[in-house]
């Protein structure tokens, strides 16, 4: 039987449709190797190459001389109060979620998921349930057609096996180490996977009317292979905030 010419022209023709759709399907999704469920190993000052007893962010943020002082005096009451078993109110005490970027590296014991999608990349903290969207590919909106909140707006873009993202529209009352921030802060992050089962979240934090110079904070995860994602919401909850903004326990006396 004499081969069909009119199928050995459609053959190739169909070999190229699939081959464009495999492309951009891999473009869309980027690196998949970064998807799966992490857990926060420990932060580093712009090193996460730094020594066991380095990797810690206990060293001052570049904040500006006026906002330098403050933030040392409320870091030396709140040590103070811990010390006496009274320690001060913070979001958790109302459960309010993390937001960003405290919710990247801040979140232990409690680990984090991260979904590829075509033309979206989606982190769900297990704390508090924050789900966090970057859309990829997309330009980035302006300050006044974003509405602040708690993760502000992310749009990213693949660059080989990194994934860039750029964060706007942190609203004013989120902060990340109580270190205090206008609406024009911008947070710009290189996520990556550097060993199988080892990823870095780069996190650059900008803010010139409150930072000296930009303010550079690594995050590292390790992987939890076969971790099923757990609810967690915070309801029924009996802290709250006395007259001096001390966290306290609402006592049932029954």
């Amino acid at each position: 039987m004499r081969p069909d010419p009119g199928a050995a022209r459609i053959l190739p023709a169909l070999c190229a449709v699939l081959l464009i759709a495999v492309g951009s399907g891999a473009q869309d999704h980027g690196d998949p190797r970064i998807g799966g469920t992490w857990t926060i190993s420990f932060a580093a000052g712009g090193n996460p190459d730094a020594t066991p007893d380095e990797r810690t962010v206990d060293d001052a943020p570049p904040l500006k001389p006026e906002y330098l002082g403050a933030w040392r005096e409320r870091q030396r009451l709140a040590q103070e109060a811990s010390a006496r078993g009274e320690p001060l109110a913070t979001a958790a005490t109302f459960c309010l979620p993390q937001g960003m970027p405290a919710m990247m590296g801040t979140g232990g014991p409690f680990p984090m998921e991260i979904l590829l999608s075509p033309g979206q990349v989606t982190i769900v903290q297990e704390a508090y349930t924050q789900v966090r969207r970057i859309y990829l590919d997309t330009p980035q909106s302006t300050l006044d057609d974003i509405e602040p909140g708690f993760y502000g707006r992310s749009v990213g873009r693949w660059e080989g096996d990194t994934l860039v993202v750029d964060t706007i529209g942190v609203k004013e009352s989120v902060r990340y180490r109580d270190v205090p921030h206008t609406l024009d802060m911008r947070i710009t992050e290189r996520i990556r996977r550097v060993e199988p089962d080892t990823l870095w979240d780069e996190v650059t934090i900008e803010d010139p009317e409150i930072l000296e110079e930009p303010w550079e904070v690594t995050f590292v995860f390790n992987r939890l292979p076969g971790y099923e994602m757990m609810e967690y919401v915070c309801e029924d909850n009996r802290e709250y905030a006395d007259e001096n903004g001390v966290m306290r326990l609402r006592i049932d006396p029954r």
